[in-house]
């Protein structure tokens, strides 16, 4: 349901299939999809797949299906239809070449045979000159005589906008506020290249326009091209959407967030076995500020969204903050759904035993091998614990582990009056001897997980190798 105060937004997300989906994209995917959501509105997907080179179904497929398992559900889009469609762009030619024409035919466009080396030496005269690089309209005045020698030289032109002359294009951005460029600033820009296919600046406007999309939602090295596509949209008498543009996601050190940094992508941090609703808490609070603190489902998230609250500033994304959000999440987990994420062979006294000590699958392994399996080698301070006991110690362990029956109060018990050890001095050595660990899940359940054979194994071993 939308708002009192807020009508219902259409939104969109509308990735490149030319590789995973990053975590700056999914955040922006989050964003839209929660303003969609809280107003009562429509949230699209399009899929940008004009690159063909680099575009890839592969890539498409498992996009789609991290955003389905981060929960951002799409209303229309390339599986799902719907009245403003296809929505994938590699599929919109038609739609394109129409709109190019009525350009042309309102002298708005034109033929540009500029090749990509006569381009850059202009780009570098310019340079040197002082001048900021743009295209100087070589093509723009051409006869129709200097056009046809082009074509009988074999050039392919690709098609230019004709950007007007002292004009200034204003816009409100949703998060930077007002914003005004002069579009003697801007060079005459290609919108359909020489091979045919759409430029970025020109299909990726028409299509919002022409899908209904009402707020577009972006990073913020988009907003220098938003003057370039209120143009096209007002030259196709196209209505503009309002445009927003928040800032980039950065690693820790304050660069953009890239491989160096790690995992970046969702399928990344899903295959490590991350949880959605952990990282969608930490993509939420990414250059967003809700009005709380705590930990939300996503089902909680679009009441908590606050699209006036989108910040300018780069977004720092900290491994450590996503681990503080799995914890949270992981202990809102039923201990079935628990037995499932750790792969589901384990029983489940074992994941009761250790919920409440792993963040991420791999890290009950250690656990599963001192339940069933042969420990790590000792670390420096456990080797220290084990060699103050003394050999004398654990054989009395051993001793009083057959009395109790593996009960660990009766073991311990005995123990005591055996070494007349108490508190630490007699529990540490014990859990090191019997875990290799001096901390973790509770020692008796540890205990009663464990053959007897296991821990008369490891008793011994020490009792003889001190």
């Amino acid at each position: 349901m939308s708002s009192s105060n807020e009508s219902p937004a259409v939104t969109r997300f509308a990735p490149s299939p030319t590789g995973s989906l990053h975590l700056g994209n999914a955040r922006t995917a989050l964003f839209s999809h929660l303003w969609a959501r809280k107003t009562g509105g429509k949230f699209i997907l399009r899929i940008e797949d004009t690159d063909l080179e680099r575009s890839q179904d592969r890539f498409r497929d498992q996009l789609m299906a991290d955003m389905r398992w981060l929960g951002l559900d799409w209303d229309e889009g390339p599986d799902v239809g719907g009245p403003s469609g296809p929505y994938r762009q590699a599929e919109r030619g038609d739609f394109y070449r129409t709109l190019y024409e009525k350009l042309s035919a309102q002298g708005l466009a034109y033929a540009c045979y500029c090749t990509a080396e006569e381009l850059e030496l202009s780009r570098k005269l310019q340079r040197m000159a002082g001048k900021p690089p743009r295209y100087a309209g070589t093509c723009r005045a051409l006869t129709t005589a200097q056009r046809a020698e082009r074509e009988a030289r074999g050039l392919k032109p690709s098609l230019r906008f004709a950007v007007p002359s002292d004009r200034v294009v204003e816009f409100d951005d949703s998060v930077h506020g007002a914003q005004r460029f002069a579009s003697n600033d801007i060079g005459d820009f290609i919108i359909r290249r020489d091979d045919g296919t759409p430029a970025f600046f020109f299909c990726n406007a028409a299509d919002d326009s022409a899908m209904g999309v009402t707020q577009v939602l972006r990073g913020d090295d988009h907003l220098t091209n938003t003057p370039r596509q209120i143009m096209i949209l007002e030259a196709l008498g196209m209505k503009i959407p309002a445009y927003g543009h928040v800032g980039l996601l950065v690693g820790e050190d304050g660069a953009p967030l890239s491989k160096r940094h790690g995992s970046t992508s969702v399928h990344e941090f899903r295959e490590r076995g991350f949880l959605s609703v952990a990282v969608l808490n930490q993509l939420f609070r990414l250059g967003h500020t809700g009005d709380t603190d705590g930990w939300l489902s996503a089902a909680q998230m679009p009441a908590h969204f606050r699209p006036q609250h989108l910040g300018r500033a780069p977004a720092r994304f900290e491994v450590s903050q996503l681990m503080h959000w799995q914890k949270e999440s992981l202990e809102r987990l039923s201990s079935a759904d628990i037995q499932a994420w750790l792969g589901g062979g384990d029983s489940m006294e074992f994941v009761e035993l250790v919920r409440h000590n792993v963040a991420l699958p791999p890290d009950a392994i250690p656990w599963r091998a001192v339940v069933q399996g042969d420990l790590a080698p000792l670390g420096a301070q456990e080797q220290q614990l084990v060699a103050a006991a003394g050999s004398d110690f654990f054989t009395a362990a051993g001793e009083a582990y057959e009395q109790s029956q593996g009960d660990l109060k009766g073991l311990t018990q005995r123990l005591k009056e055996r070494t007349g050890r108490k508190g630490p001095e007699l529990f540490m050595p014990l859990r090191v001897a019997l875990t290799g660990q001096a901390h973790g899940p509770e020692l008796a359940q540890l205990l009663k997980l464990m053959s007897p054979d296991t821990v008369r194994r490891r008793l011994k071993s020490h009792a003889q190798n001190i």
